[in-house]
């Protein structure tokens, strides 16, 4: 089996404050992040190899988003995001 067989994943949106490194302005930007959930069991085929995997995996945010756009009218660049982890173990 596959890792994406044991988690449901969707996608959300979170906010974060960042700063742009060229105007130095600070907004809040809203990240997209993949939410991946753990199911509550198994498909019924599965070794117990798959079932060891199974017990160690946890829930976890993945970031999507790697570059923001500068939310000041006058700077409009792009700039990628640091500082921020991208995953989250939940």
């Amino acid at each position: 089996m596959e890792e994406k067989d044991f988690f449901t994943e969707t996608e959300e949106h979170y906010p974060a404050m960042l700063n742009c490194p060229s105007c130095r302005q600070s907004a809040e930007y809203d990240l997209r992040w993949i939410l991946r959930k753990k199911k509550s069991s198994l498909p019924p085929r599965t070794t117990e190899q798959d079932q060891q995997r199974f017990a160690r995996a946890r829930s976890y945010r993945v970031r999507k988003d790697d570059l923001v756009i500068c939310k000041n009218q006058r700077c409009r660049k792009r700039f990628e995001i640091s500082g921020i982890q991208s995953v989250v173990l939940l």
